[in-house]
């Protein structure tokens, strides 16, 4: 096998949830890219169907689940689903995510409940429901846990909701990994993005004041490409990274160097 070929997929299937915008389309594209059949997860379905029109285009097996990951039954439901259809799963993309920008003396706990229910309870559920999958199919697996560098990192911006559920998410991580690597092959990893072009971040991107603040808080600076997260994404899910686990790894232009 040559190095190229160790960030391949071929054979493999990956489920990515929240796979109707964002990150999650181009998720889903470069994992299909590098071989996989994709299981696709989100709550609009219309949407869906339209990345799963390109999905297979490039000659790959794709399914579309309506998914609500806030619900312990649509999680189960969906690796259900995505093994019944394409057989054993070996990628968990957890990627489905909901934002909320509040000062903390104002944010109404319905609002922090919400946010942690999808990005850090929903992205649980679906880990819990792969392992069990990956556990009884006996041949491992890789979970990429989609971050965020406000999970590691400080910021100016009053998200203190969505702090809270990505830096749960890094303890989740080292935890599965602490409890899956060894016993059962399943690689446990995430990804911290900083802040990148997509439906939750663009309107602080678009706002002059919002690009400001970011701009000036990434060594590098500039906004990242969407790409820029395909090999580092590829890289934990793929035979590439297969003596990584438990780590939260930033493509963040520097953020987290602050």
């Amino acid at each position: 096998m040559s190095v190229l070929d160790q960030f391949r997929l071929d054979g493999k299937v990956a489920v990515v949830t929240g796979a109707s915008s964002g990150l999650g389309v181009g998720f889903a594209e470069a994992l299909a890219d590098a071989g996989a059949d994709v299981v696709l997860a989100a709550r609009r379905v219309d949407r869906l169907q339209e990345v799963k029109g390109k999905i297979t285009a490039m000659g790959r097996r794709c399914v579309a689940v309506r998914t609500d990951v806030s619900r312990l039954e649509d999680c189960d439901a969906l690796i259900d689903t995505a093994v019944e259809q394409l057989g054993d799963v070996h990628v968990l993309v957890n990627n489905a995510g909901v934002g909320h920008a509040a000062p903390a003396h104002k944010e109404d706990p319905e609002d922090f409940n919400r946010v942690l229910g999808v990005n850090l309870i929903g992205a649980y559920y679906t880990a819990q429901a792969f392992g069990r999958a990956c556990i009884r199919a006996k041949h491992g697996g890789s979970i990429v846990n989609v971050s965020s560098v406000l999970g590691i990192s400080g910021s100016d911006i009053p998200q203190v909701a969505y702090s809270s559920s990505k830096a749960g998410m890094n303890g989740m991580t080292r935890d599965l990994a602490m409890q899956w690597s060894a016993r059962y092959g399943i690689r446990v990893n995430a990804l911290a993005p900083s802040f990148f072009s997509s439906e939750l971040t663009d309107p602080l991107l678009e706002s002059e004041v919002g690009a400001k603040k970011v701009l000036a808080r990434t060594p590098m600076g500039r906004i990242g490409e969407t790409r820029e997260l395909y090999g580092a994404l590829l890289l934990l899910a793929s035979d590439a990274g297969s003596y990584i686990t438990g780590i939260t790894l930033p493509v963040d232009g520097g953020w987290s160097l602050h």
